[in-house]
């Protein structure tokens, strides 16, 4: 910790400094009340040591001086004059503790042991704090995973800033109820948030729906019509599936990006506009580099600050969480009453490897919600999103079955020669070996 020595006797600041400093802490000394707060103005302290009379300004003041000014730093007030008053006038005052000279060090190790251990209290208590105060920013974000918390914190950090975003992801992951976080918790909350999907649109109205057009510029432009950027201004545009973009239209984002300007379709006059760019991908964009399908440049430009959103088979934690606020959403919704889902139909749940993330797992319980008679959801009302991967097993071991007989009659027919056998069935040598000692044979 670092401790503040203040004492005008320097035989006595020099004893409990060079002390303290043994026991690891960062040792500062001060002969005066005075430099005492000086010393705290310019680094601070967890701890002030303070003697009770000095001249210029007495412990009592000193102590009262630091609680208003640094009201987190921990003061123990030493005494070769103790009475019941005094020590009971310090504590008031909102000492720590209070000692008697000769100190007994013994007794000090154990009272800077106690702060130090109460600090280290108060700051873990700060940081839980603070990961509720995120959740609670956040209210529309649902989980409790150090991936999701992570996600929750970039968002808080980023919020601040106005430079790019890229979200990353699978498909389904919430990529764009990320962005709306991100705009909702930034200065800009007030002004507008508009989406476009790359992927949703043709070329040529992908252009215009960015970038707007003039009348008259092209057959049926019959009046002027602003597009996402500059209906943006001031708020945030988000571009999903960015990774889909042209190389043309990636020219022009990127025009965009380094003037913050751009000319509506058929017009001629650069329109200002400002606005915090979020594009999203589920796309290797590295590779769509090295293949020379997206530009380098562009990517760089993009990928200022990137956000990786985890895919739910990672967010095991946060599956039944989001079970229950799907339940709860789409129970209101049908006017049903559903309380619960049971231990069956969470089991079918937690293990599904959730290829399509948290939309599928919405898509799964809103059905569920849909197909459930009673009050509870159970495995039977699961049995469309349950089913195809029961048939799947089914229908492998019953491959199986069939490629085993077809090569025990093959092993027959050639009386056990392994390559007659594997060119009957049409297969390499090295398989039907493989699939001998698989299936446990006699060649």
């Amino acid at each position: 910790m670092r401790i503040i020595v203040i004492d005008d006797e320097e035989n006595q600041r020099n004893l409990l400094g060079g002390f303290l400093k043994k026991q690891g802490h960062a040792i500062r000394l001060a002969e005066s009340g005075p430099m005492a707060l000086n010393l705290l103005a310019d680094r601070g302290a967890e701890v002030a040591i303070t003697d009770m009379r000095m001249p210029d300004m007495d412990g009592l003041t000193l102590l009262k001086e630091i609680k208003q000014i640094y009201p987190d730093t921990q003061v123990v007030v030493i005494t070769a004059f103790a009475t019941v008053e005094s020590a009971v006038e310090a504590m008031k005052a909102g000492a720590t503790d209070y000692l008697i000279k000769p100190v007994n060090l013994e007794q000090l190790v154990l009272i800077l042991k106690k702060i130090e251990t109460g600090l280290l209290l108060l700051t873990e208590n700060l940081y839980l704090k603070r990961k509720l105060e995120l959740v609670e920013d956040f209210p529309q974000m649902i989980g409790k995973s150090e991936s999701f918390k992570k996600v929750l914190a970039d968002i808080s950090q980023v919020a601040r800033s106005d430079s790019t975003v890229l979200i990353r992801g699978e498909s389904g992951t919430g990529k764009e109820l990320v962005a709306h976080a991100i705009h909702d918790s930034s200065g800009r909350k007030n002004g507008p948030f508009l989406a476009v999907n790359c992927s949703a649109l043709p070329e040529t109205l992908l252009e215009s729906e960015l970038f707007g057009y003039e009348k008259g510029a092209f057959t049926g432009a019959a009046k002027r019509r602003l597009g996402r950027f500059e209906l943006a201004d001031r708020g945030t545009l988000f571009i999903d599936e960015i990774g889909d973009l042209s190389l043309p239209m990636q020219v022009k984002l990127l025009r965009v990006l380094e003037t913050h300007s751009f000319e509506r379709l058929g017009g001629t006059e650069s329109v200002k506009v400002d606005i915090h760019l979020i594009t999203a991908t589920n796309r290797n964009l590295e590779a769509k580099v090295a293949d020379g399908s997206f530009r380098e440049d562009l990517f760089y430009r993009l990928n200022v600050i990137p956000i990786v959103l985890p895919p739910l088979r990672e967010r095991k934690d946060d599956i039944l969480l989001l079970v229950e606020h799907f339940i709860a959403k789409y129970a209101a919704r049908s006017g049903k009453e559903i309380k619960g889902i049971t231990p069956e139909a969470k089991d079918i749940l937690m293990s599904h490897s959730w290829p399509g993330n948290i939309r599928e797992l919405e898509n799964t319980i809103e059905r569920a919600v849909v197909l459930t008679r009673g009050q509870t959801i159970d495995k039977d009302s699961l049995i469309g999103f349950a089913t195809p991967k029961a048939e799947i097993i089914a229908d492998t071991l019953e491959l199986a079955k069939l490629e085993k007989r077809a090569i025990a009659e093959a092993l027959k027919r050639t009386e056990g020669k392994l390559t007659e056998a594997a060119d009957m069935l049409g297969i390499h040598r090295n398989t039907i070996r493989a699939k001998i000692k698989q299936y446990r044979l006699k060649a």
